[in-house]
C-alpha cells in the first residue's frame, strides 16, 4: 500500500500535468511488452497493441530494450530526459545530461548479466553509447508508440482536462476523491493506493503532480527525482478508457480529415497533426518536407489562430497543440436527424 501524507500547503500546491513525457511513455511501453505490468487495466486495453508490436523489436531497438531490469525498478527516463512530448527534445536532453546524472540514474538497477558492460558504458557517459541509446529510443518510439499516439494523446488530453475541470470546480479534495476510484482512496489527509510494497510518503510542502499515462505498466505509480528533493513527486494514473488502437492522424483521412484540409489547406492541416505530437520547427520542416522558413510560417498562422502554442526549449522552439487544435483533429460523429 502506498500512503501519501498531505499538509495544507501540499493541498494548495497539488496540480495536474498533461504527460510524463514521450521518453518515459516509450520506456513504459517496453515494460508492458515484457509483461512487467501489474495494472488490471492493462490486459484488455493493450491486447491489440501487443499483437501489433510484439516481435517487431530488433537490433535497432536493443540498446534500449537491453536496459530493462531483471526485477525491481527500471530507469527513470522522466528524470533523465524530461517530460516533453517531442522525441527530439528527449534525445537532446540525453546527449547533454551530466555524467553524474547518468551514473545516479543507473545506480542500483538490476540489469541482465549479459548487458552489464553495455549499461556501464552508458552510465559512464560514453558519447558513442549515448548516441546508440538515442537512436534506440527513436526506434522504439517509432515502432511501439508513434502509430498509436493519436489515440493515446486524445485519451491523455481528455483525462487531464477532466481532472483540471474537477480541480477548478470542486478543489483538490474533489480531485483526490475522483482519482481511479475505488482503486485510489482519499482519506484526508492521506491518499492511499495499491503498491507492490508498503510506502509512506510525506510531501513536506512540495505538493503532488497528478499525471495521466498511456503505457504505464502499473495501476498507479509514484515518481520522484532523488537528486532534486525540492520538486514535487508525480502520481501517475492510467488514462486509457478503451482499447488502444493504431489509428494515427495520417492513417485515416476520412470526412473530418478532408474537412480540416479544406479549412486549413493540406500542408497546414498536416502541420497541425505533426504539432499534436509536440514538434520543433526543424522537425516540423523535416516531417512535412518543406523548408524551415515555410514551417515557421505555418506555425505562426496556427499559433495566431490559437491552435498551437510556441515556447523556447534551449536552442529550439517547441510547438504544442492547444485544446482547440486537438478538438479540430478529433473525428466528428454524425448525429441522427
Amino acid at each position: 500500500m502506498l500512503r501519501i501524507h498531505f499538509t495544507t500547503e501540499d493541498l494548495a500546491r497539488t496540480r495536474v500535468a498533461a504527460t510524463i513525457g514521450i521518453a518515459a511513455e516509450t520506456y513504459y511501453s517496453l515494460e508492458l511488452l515484457r509483461g512487467r505490468g501489474d495494472g488490471p487495466h492493462s490486459s484488455p486495453h493493450f491486447r491489440s497493441w501487443r499483437s501489433a508490436v510484439a516481435g517487431r523489436m530488433g537490433a535497432d531497438t536493443r540498446p534500449l530494450t537491453s536496459l530493462l531490469p531483471v526485477r525491481g525498478p527500471g530507469l527513470d527516463l522522466l528524470a533523465l530526459m524530461g517530460d516533453g512530448p517531442c522525441v527530439e527534445h528527449a534525445v537532446d536532453n540525453l546527449l547533454h545530461a551530466p555524467a553524474a546524472r547518468l551514473r545516479r540514474e543507473f545506480k542500483g538497477i538490476d540489469f541482465p548479466l549479459e548487458h552489464l558492460s553495455w549499461a556501464r558504458r552508458v552510465s559512464e557517459g560514453d558519447r558513442e553509447a549515448r548516441r546508440e541509446l538515442a537512436e534506440a529510443l527513436r526506434a522504439c518510439h517509432r515502432l511501439a508508440v508513434e502509430p498509436f499516439w493519436h489515440k493515446g494523446r486524445s485519451e491523455l488530453a481528455a483525462l487531464s482536462s477532466r481532472y483540471m475541470n474537477v480541480l477548478l470546480e470542486g478543489g483538490v479534495d474533489l480531485l483526490l476523491r475522483s482519482l481511479c476510484a475505488p482503486l485510489v482512496r482519499w482519506r484526508p489527509p492521506v491518499l492511499e493506493a495499491p503498491y507492490p510494497r508498503g510506502v509512506e510518503v510525506h510531501l513536506r510542502g512540495r505538493g503532488l503532480i497528478i499525471t495521466p499515462t498511456v503505457f504505464s505498466p502499473h495501476a498507479v505509480s509514484l515518481l520522484w527525482d532523488p537528486l532534486d528533493t525540492t520538486q514535487p513527486p508525480r502520481l501517475t494514473v492510467p488514462a486509457l478508457r478503451e482499447p488502444l488502437a493504431g489509428a494515427g492522424p495520417t492513417d485515416a483521412v476520412g470526412p473530418s480529415g478532408r474537412s480540416l484540409e479544406s479549412l486549413l489547406g493540406r500542408t497546414r492541416a498536416a502541420a497541425l497533426r505533426v504539432t499534436a505530437e509536440g514538434s520543433t520547427t526543424t522537425e516540423l520542416a523535416r516531417r512535412l518536407n518543406i523548408s524551415a522558413a515555410a514551417a515557421s510560417q505555418h506555425a505562426t498562422v496556427l499559433r495566431n489562430a490559437d491552435l498551437i502554442t510556441t515556447s523556447r526549449r534551449g536552442q529550439s522552439v517547441l510547438h504544442r497543440i492547444t485544446p482547440l487544435g486537438l478538438a479540430l483533429l478529433s473525428p466528428v460523429t454524425p448525429t441522427e436527424p
